[in-house]
Order: C-alpha cells, then sequence, then structure tokens
C-alpha cells in the first residue's frame, strides 16, 4: 500500500512536494465514506482512492511521470552501463536547480511493515540513496553518499555489493539482482505499482488478453465487467494471433513448441503475438425473438468506449485482486461519466476491494467532484506558479481564507475557481472579434 511519495526538481515540480495515501483527521458529510473508502493497516488509516485536477499543463500528469520514472529507474537501473545517461528531467526555468539532482522518495507498507525508500539523481550518477523501514520505530538499513554506502545489520543483504554498484545504478536494485530478500520485496512492490494512461488504452490490450488466457477467474472477471458496462454483448473470447508472416515453418513449429527453447526467447516471440478478441451479440427476428448470435470484431465493431473499458479492465482487475496501487492519467477519456464513477467505486467499496487496492488518478470530469463520492482528502489540485513550478494540495489543506466544509459543493466552487487549479482564458469572443476587424 502507498503512504505517500516525494518529489523534487522533476519536470514541472521544482521544490519537493507530497502526494499522500494518509487519512486525514476529518469527517465526511456521507459517513459511509469515513468505512467504505477509508481502511486501516496496522496504526494508519489509508484511503482507497485519489482524484488530481488542475489545469491543462499544470502538473498533473507530471507527477505519475515522476513515479514512473522511480519505478522504472528501480527496476531498470542495473541494466544500463557505466558510459550511458540517466534519464532524467529536472526543472528547467530556474538556474538554481537545472543543475541540481532530482529527489523522489516512497513511503510503503509490505506485509504491514512500513519502508522509507529514495534517491537523488542526476544524469550522471546517483548522489543520495536510503532505505529505511519501521517495525515498531524506524530504523536505518543503508544510507549511500555517491559511492559511499554505509551498511547497517538489517540489510546484511548488501554485504560485498557496494564495489559491484556503479555510479548511474541503485544499491537497492544491485541486492535486488544479487537475490537479496528485502530488496527482492521492495522491487516486487514496485512492479506491482502500474501506471497506465487512458488516452493509449490500446497499449493495455495485450495485458488484458494475457489475463484471460492465463487465469480462468480473473478471465471470468472481465467478460462480466465488459459486458455491465455494454449490454448488447454475449460473450467474450480473445486470444493471441500467432505470426505467420516472414517465419519459416520450422520456425513456427518451435515457438509452438515453447519449452524447447529458452524462457527469455519465448518472451520476445510472444510480443510477437497479435491480441485479438471478438464479442457475440444476439440477433432478433421480426417478433423480437433470438435467433441466434453473431461475432464482432472488438477492434472493427465495438465503440471506442467498449475498447478502451476492455483493454483496461485487466489492470483494473488486476490491481483489486492483488490489493496492488494502480495510478491512471486521464481515466475519464472518452467513458461516460456513470462508467467512470462505477470504476471508482469498485475501488471505494468493501465488498469489490477486499485487499485494499489503491486508484489514484487524473481527471478532468467535475462531475466526480461530489460529497457523497469522495472525501476532502481525496481530492488533490496542480497549480502553476507565475515561475512555472507545480503546486500540489490536497482540498482537506485549502484555508483560504478558511477551509472548506465537508458539505461544501465541490464540484460549483471549484469550477467558479475558488479552489484556483483552473484554467485562466481570456476573452475568445474579443478574439474572434479583433480577426473580423
Amino acid at each position: 500500500m502507498l503512504i505517500n511519495f516525494t518529489v523534487g526538481n522533476f519536470r514541472s515540480f521544482e521544490r519537493t512536494v507530497t502526494f499522500s495515501m494518509v487519512a486525514a483527521n476529518i469527517t465526511a458529510k456521507n459517513k459511509e465514506l469515513d468505512t467504505e473508502n477509508v481502511f486501516q493497516a496496522g496504526n494508519l488509516s489509508l484511503l482507497k482512492s485519489a482524484s488530481i485536477y488542475g489545469a491543462n499543463a499544470s502538473g498533473k500528469s507530471n507527477l505519475l511521470k515522476a513515479f514512473l520514472f522511480m519505478k522504472n529507474f528501480v527496476l531498470r537501473s542495473t541494466s544500463a552501463t557505466s558510459e550511458d545517461e540517466i534519464d532524467i528531467d529536472p526543472f528547467l526555468l530556474s538556474t538554481e536547480t537545472e543543475k541540481e539532482p532530482s529527489f523522489f522518495e516512497v513511503v510503503f507498507l509490505i506485509d504491514n511493515v512500513r519502508y522509507r525508500y529514495g534517491f537523488e539523481v542526476d544524469k550522471e550518477r546517483v548522489h543520495t540513496e536510503w532505505l529505511y523501514r519501521a517495525i515498531k520505530r524506524e530504523a536505518e538499513l543503508f544510507w549511500r553518499e555517491d559511492d559511499q554506502i554505509d551498511l547497517k545489520t538489517g540489510f546484511k543483504e548488501g554485504k560485498g555489493l557496494e564495489e559491484r554498484t556503479r555510479s548511474n545504478a541503485l544499491f537497492l536494485s544491485v541486492a535486488d539482482q544479487w537475490n537479496g530478500e528485502i530488496a527482492g520485496q521492495i522491487v516486487g512492490w514496485f512492479k506491482k505499482a502500474r501506471i497506465i494512461s487512458g488516452l493509449e488504452d490500446r497499449a493495455y490490450l495485450r495485458f488484458t488478453v494475457d489475463k484471460i488466457i492465463e487465469d480462468d477467474s480473473i478471465g471470468r472477471k472481465i467478460e462480466e465487467f465488459v459486458k455491465r458496462i455494454d449490454l448488447g454483448i454475449s460473450n467474450i473470447a480473445a486470444e493471441l494471433r500467432k505470426p505467420n508472416i516472414g517465419l519459416s515453418q520450422e520456425f513456427q513449429q518451435i515457438i509452438q513448441q515453447g519449452d524447447h527453447i529458452p524462457e527469455e526467447v519465448i518472451s520476445v516471440l510472444l510480443d510477437w503475438f497479435t491480441p485479438v478478441v471478438r464479442t457475440n451479440h444476439y440477433r432478433y427476428n421480426k417478433s423480437k425473438e433470438k435467433i441466434g448470435q453473431i461475432e464482432f470484431d472488438l477492434d472493427e465493431h465495438e465503440s471506442e468506449g467498449t475498447k478502451k473499458a476492455f483493454s483496461l479492465a485487466g489492470p483494473i482487475l488486476n490491481a483489486l485482486q492483488e490489493g496492488s496501487v494502480l495510478f491512471v492519467d486521464e481515466l475519464d477519456a472518452r467513458m461516460h461519466p456513470l462508467l467512470t464513477r462505477n470504476i471508482i467505486e469498485l475501488f471505494n467499496s468493501t465488498y469489490t476491494n477486499p485487499s485494499n487496492a489503491q486508484l489514484i488518478f487524473v481527471t478532468h470530469d467535475t462531475n466526480l467532484l461530489n460529497n457523497k463520492l469522495f472525501r476532502r482528502d481525496q481530492i488533490w489540485f496542480t497549480e502553476k506558479d507565475r515561475y512555472g513550478a507545480t503546486n500540489l494540495f490536497s482540498l482537506v489543506e485549502y484555508n483560504m481564507p478558511k477551509s472548506v466544509r465537508n458539505d461544501a459543493s465541490f464540484e460549483s466552487d471549484y469550477v467558479a475557481g475558488k479552489y484556483g487549479a483552473i484554467p485562466y482564458i481570456s476573452n475568445l469572443k474579443r478574439l474572434i472579434r479583433e480577426e473580423r476587424g
């Protein structure tokens, strides 16, 4: 479970900002939200979902990109060579930060044990890196300053790996590569956390099809999920179509006999397979009686909304099943507001989310700004200052000139500009009149 995430000097974030999933000491107007939208993890009260609002180019997506960078660097830093640059984007609008390292830190739970892990990095090297664990109280496991690594007794698995850690790689990643138990658990947490785009949902079609093929249980849930949002669909079939162009018959036979070739080769070959999804719809006669079914191709015949819902069904239901963290950029794009709301309610419900998965999403849909759906601590805003730097704050933190009441009309107050974080649009009508002369 995610507790909080801090980032600084990355893209539009000049100063460090912290996004928190810790439930504030407040009560909602709808008291059901205080039990359904919040769960207990040890002595912590955490939120099951959070929304992020703001004007275009205010930095909403950059928060997700920051976490994505951190995840990818943890998973892949050991695969680079010593000459490779680190693909980091610092804040470029200030001479004070453009040559300073970027800051990343995440606090999370694994089996109710709290970890705090972070690092500072620029294009050339890792400047600092740290790991803390809290069972009863927080204790340092290791601290790194450039190439000097100070190991504590709680992280014996790192002993002897200091010299194997390049300046542009993370010590945690090296410890995982050498089968460190704690490092492996932390890297596994990052692997489960998923960051997806609601605008590029086609990219997750393969993931969803793989889940249908690999796991009958989640496959049935995906089918039921899509059927419930498109009442015309009676059932779904999915497969991976094998490539048959440019491959010899002998090579195709090798692919089909996957146990005879190395696993890493199979993985590459599987990327060539095309996911194919077919949906069935009932046909009716003149008397509106069912007379059979007709098969549609998802890509060719179904609506954009249905295609998106199917592609995202895999990551959504997988997160609910695993109890993992799911970040979604532009969740509401090409989807009806009622469908978006229902997806959020899947995470907020104790019944449908018993594993306490967490959904964090970027949206422009003000219909969701509702005190019957969200507590104030579940609503976040991004806003740029006059110098191009992004500020991040939640509705429960907003207190100018006074704090927001739990019965306030979040949507109308936001659209009216009461909370800020909205675009400033000059008079467009005047622009057209000026063009006409």
